[in-house]
């Protein structure tokens, strides 16, 4: 489709009440109800939209990758044909002259970042939105061809084509020192092949959605979420580490002043997943991805055909993405910490570490979640057996608290606090605990859970058949007798938590032990005007 062709649809669907938005990729059409998006006839080199046919392909693309996300919004692939009076019409008999996708519109004031920016965006809109992922990316194809985009070597060719980019533009921004050492550090992070090749081992690269912000994001009425535009248009750039995807998010989370719900969403994501190594990379992916976008942001600055309006934003948000991209290979808001929470069954300890992890937007390993993954069972599947039996001999015990320990560590060696939720009815459990903290040079705080032991019972005997501790009334007076006190932690090390309470008044008593340490939500107030719903906003530069 020609300018003068396009000019004459736009004319067509502006008079039947649609209005156009345009970016460098698509020409969108938004009506009340519905939205047809035409691929622009255009050649970036990472896409190629040059023909009737190629559009029609993508245009396939687009609908069946972003049904995985969202069923009900993408309606199908319909023809847009010329009419002998000279019109266009949508879904008309004759040869197609264009093709569109055809969406349903969704109400704006769903989206994530329209929630955020008026303070409606809360955690449980964040945790169930975490869940949503780790479900679409559990079923998400994962085989040679995507593992193989998980690589050093793909990684670095994609880090690179940033660089290069940005080469003759990126002085706009930032110092050259500032730049500099951006390059060198994704440049370092990569020279530990051994990580990533331990996320291709353990199946975490996949086909994924590519462009996760906040903006494609929606929480409707029904309680569903909806996620659309994806990337269709190459393959490569949604063929990646499951942690590509989720950090684009949390960057994009903490780029809009709330690093506290972005540190959320990954705890939460890596405590669904069983995937506490993202924390190994995911440091970089934020810093890749904020990158990708004040690239992308630089692009738009350098246009010359940019309106002074756009063109002020895109100054400033490609400064604003550049930095971002500094700083999040520099120390963490929230100092490094180690916190196990301990006690005896019944005593709550699941409810504190929750309590804390809300209080610190810190992720939460639990021992109950670990040693049943690692026996290959789902967290509310029980193994239950007689005391220090099976799934919780000795040797299975002392498994499950190593990978416990491991997977503390990992988060703490990104620099954030880690919360281990477990008995730690031995002195051996809590000096392992404490010279992880040690090693890693974080603080130890060892929280004791306490209540009457008619208290502990009755809670055991209240749970259900599914629940993720095993620990029943018939175990409990065994198990106290192997407790051993908590005498060998110094004043600064132990804290003792009356659990027997309210929740809200152990929420209290928390408060005043730990203080609210998350990271504070600094508010950012967006540039310009925002996005129209279902329209992607950027046009979706290459994300390499």
């Amino acid at each position: 489709m020609d300018r003068r062709a396009k000019h004459t649809l736009t004319s067509d669907l502006e008079a039947q009440g649609f209005e156009l938005i345009e970016t460098h990729i698509s020409w969108v059409f938004l009506g009340r109800q519905d939205v047809f998006k035409v691929k622009r006839p255009v050649d970036f080199g990472f896409l190629d939209f040059t023909s009737l046919e190629k559009r029609r392909m993508a245009c396939e693309a687009e609908l069946r990758l972003n049904r995985r996300l969202a069923p009900n919004v993408y309606l199908g692939v319909v023809p847009i044909t010329l009419e002998p009076d000279g019109s266009h019409r949508i879904g008309g008999e004759k040869d197609p002259v264009e093709w569109a996708v055809h969406m349903r519109r969704l109400r704006e004031d769903e989206r994530a970042d329209i929630l955020l920016k008026g303070g409606a965006l809360t955690g449980a809109h964040v945790d169930a939105l975490a869940a949503h992922i780790v479900a679409f990316h559990r079923e998400a194809r994962c085989d040679g061809e995507t593992s193989r985009h998980g690589t050093v070597d793909v990684i670095r060719r994609n880090v690179t084509e940033n660089f290069e980019q940005t080469r003759e533009t990126i002085g706009d921004y930032l110092s050259p020192t500032q730049a500099a050492e951006i390059e060198a550090w994704q440049r370092k992070v990569l020279e530990d092949e051994t990580t990533f090749e331990s996320r291709i081992a353990t199946g975490r690269v996949r086909d994924g959605h590519g462009d996760l912000r906040l903006e494609h994001v929606y929480f409707q009425d029904n309680d569903s979420i909806a996620i659309i535009d994806c990337i269709e248009f190459n393959d490569r750039f949604r063929y990646a580490d499951t942690c590509a995807d989720i950090a684009f998010l949390s960057m994009d989370l903490t780029w809009n002043g709330r690093p506290d719900l972005a540190e959320r969403l990954l705890g939460r994501y890596a405590r669904l997943s069983n995937d506490y190594d993202l924390y190994s990379v995911v440091n970089f992916y934020e810093s890749y991805r904020a990158f990708v976008r004040g690239k992308i942001a630089s692009f738009v600055a350098a246009d010359p055909l940019t309106t002074t309006i756009v063109l002020s934003r895109a100054v400033e948000e490609a400064r604003r993405y550049l930095l971002l991209s500094l700083a999040f290979e520099r120390p963490s808001l929230v100092p490094s910490r180690l916190i196990a929470v301990g006690g005896m069954i019944g005593s709550g300890k699941s409810t504190v570490a929750n309590l804390i992890a809300d209080l610190l937007s810190a992720p939460v390993v639990s021992s109950d979640e670990t040693r049943k993954h690692l026996m290959g069972h789902g967290p509310d599947e029980s193994l239950r057996s007689k005391a220090w039996t099976g799934a919780y001999s000795s040797d299975s015990t002392h498994a499950t608290y190593e990978e416990v320990l491991r997977r503390a560590g990992v988060v703490l060696r990104s620099g954030r606090p880690a919360i281990i939720d477990a008995s730690f009815r031995s002195r051996s459990m809590r000096n392992a605990a404490r010279n992880l903290a040690q090693a890693r040079g974080a603080p130890f705080l060892m929280v004791e859970c306490v209540a009457p032991s008619q208290v502990c019972i009755a809670r055991l005997g209240a749970r259900g058949e599914r629940h993720e501790s095993d620990a029943r009334p018939e175990i409990f007076r065994e198990f106290a007798a192997s407790f051993e006190p908590m005498i060998e932690l110094t004043q600064g090390e132990h804290a003792r938590i009356d659990t027997s309470l309210a929740v809200d008044e152990t929420k209290k008593q928390l408060e005043r032990m730990l203080g609210s340490t998350a990271p504070p939500p600094v508010m950012v107030e967006p540039q310009g005007q925002e996005p129209e719903s279902n329209a992607d906003s950027t046009g979706k530069s290459s994300p390499a």
